[in-house]
């Protein structure tokens, strides 16, 4: 009898949805969503426009082909978040099933690697193209076999993260307090040990996340040991300018990526740092940062979109 009755408790304790509460401390403010809104079209519109240009532009085809599939992984890792928010906001939209969390978790982890993986890509590329200018235009085929790589790896890698989370029991709590799919986030909920999922979500960060950074930072290490050693200082400062929009990028990039980590203590602070990820930095404007400052870039963009002459100056 005691059995039985606690066999139905059990199975009335289980849940079987989540439910996300939203953007922390401000969920309830409907206005919210227009500007996030507006920011998110525009910012998707314009990096369609960038993959258009570099798409019909071949002289932009190896210069720019990083930045075209981060334009890519940015505009993806964007729609995975904000979409859920805004449906927060204008449907109260609150409640998943499990299969669904369990894919946008696979989605969002597999999606933020392939943006730490470029950005380690970019880095490299920066010091070939100051510290071995001659071999710059001989490592494009080399790049696409990175490219090809990192995709097979991070969508090998991060398979064990929701596999992990779904053999996890979750009973009682059920809402979280985010609007993101974060591993922590919802594996926090379950009831039994976590150790595990714990282990797998810190060697993948520092695989993927840590290496990436150490690496990124041996790279500036030598670019920078490498310009220093010029004799022109107007040389220093045009080497300089040209990774000065990927440092900025790189540095909101790995602030913004362990926010959720900082826990409760700074919740408004923490809020606006979410925002910022979500919307505004550094996806989806990371590649409009780098192409708007690009001067071939400017050209194809006037004359294939803007359609304006052919022999437009080079400004």
């Amino acid at each position: 009898m005691d059995i039985s009755q606690s066999a139905t408790n059990s199975s009335r304790l289980h849940v079987s949805k989540l439910i996300l509460m939203g953007l922390p401390g401000i969920y309830k403010q409907h206005w919210l969503s227009l500007p996030l809104a507006l920011i998110y079209l525009l910012a998707l519109g314009a990096n369609i426009l960038i993959m258009t240009t570099i798409h019909h532009e071949l002289n932009l085809h190896q210069p720019m082909f990083l930045l075209s599939t981060l334009a890519v992984v940015d505009n993806e890792l964007t729609t995975t978040n904000l979409l859920k928010i805004l449906a927060i906001f204008w449907f109260d939209a609150k409640t998943i099933i499990f299969p669904e969390c369990f894919a946008q978790i696979y989605a969002l982890h597999c999606f933020i690697s392939m943006e730490s993986g470029i950005f380690l890509c970019v880095a490299v590329d920066r010091y070939v193209a100051i510290c071995h200018p001659l071999q710059y235009f001989s490592i494009y085929s080399f790049a696409v076999k990175v490219i090809i790589f990192m995709v097979l790896r991070n969508v090998l890698l991060t398979i064990p993260v929701p596999v992990l989370a779904a053999q996890r029991h979750y009973c009682s709590k059920n809402e979280i307090e985010y609007c993101k799919f974060s591993n922590p986030g919802v594996t926090g909920l379950a009831y039994d040990d976590t150790t595990i999922n714990k282990f797998y979500q810190l060697s993948l960060a520092w695989i993927i996340g840590g290496s990436g950074m150490a690496l990124v930072f041996i790279s500036y290490v030598l670019i920078f040991h490498s310009v220093m050693r010029l004799n022109s200082a107007e040389a220093i400062v045009k080497a300089l300018s040209t990774c000065r929009s990927h440092l900025i990028l790189i540095f909101f990039f790995y602030i913004m990526s362990i926010t959720h980590l900082a826990g409760k203590a700074v919740s408004i602070f923490l809020v606006l740092l979410n925002v910022l990820n979500l919307v505004i930095t550094p996806p989806p404007l990371t590649p409009m940062v780098y192409t708007l400052r690009d001067q071939e870039f400017r050209v194809g963009f006037q004359r294939r979109v803007l359609g304006l002459n052919k022999n437009v100056s080079q400004k």
